[in-house]
């Protein structure tokens, strides 16, 4: 387990404040909180006889609001991402017959993940020729049961 000791510098404070506020605009009170301020909004605009200073505001905030929900939204996703990807790559690791290839596979290139799409996707393709799900857990694999049951070898692009 890591162990992380709080810190006093201006990024945990923001850490720690993003962490905040991404909990409490993703709750329901603060959709009941937005969901009003736009009936009220609306409601006031015979008050304001639907000016360009009233319809100015409503842009203006929405604006502000989405600009800044577009860092924290993308902040959560990273973290989250991140946190997936170690997971998986510990399952990855520790399982018997897994292909240490793709740990870390979100670090490769577009072309190299393209690759394996098309390496496990003909994997794909093979085991669905196979009786049974566990059959075959490789391309390899799959591709020598695949020529021994054709009893032929065949060239696979």
């Amino acid at each position: 387990m890591v162990k992380r000791t709080p810190g006093n510098s201006i990024g945990s404070w923001f850490e720690n404040f993003s962490k905040v506020i991404t909990r409490w605009t993703g709750s329901t009170p603060a959709f009941g909180l937005a969901l009003i301020t736009i009936i009220v909004w609306a409601a006031s605009g015979p008050l304001f006889h639907f000016s360009n200073t009233w319809q100015l505001v409503i842009n203006t905030s929405t604006t502000i609001v989405t600009f800044l929900m577009v860092f924290l939204i993308q902040r959560t996703q990273n973290k989250d991402s991140l946190a997936v990807h170690l997971k998986l790559n510990e399952i990855v690791a520790v399982i018997e017959g897994a292909s240490n290839r793709l740990i870390d596979v979100e670090s490769l290139s577009e072309e190299d993940l393209t690759t394996l799409h098309r390496y496990y996707g003909e994997l794909a393709k093979l085991s669905r020729h196979a009786t049974t799900v566990t059959e075959s857990h490789s391309v390899e694999e799959a591709r020598q049961r695949h020529t021994a049951k054709l009893g032929t070898p065949r060239k696979h692009k």
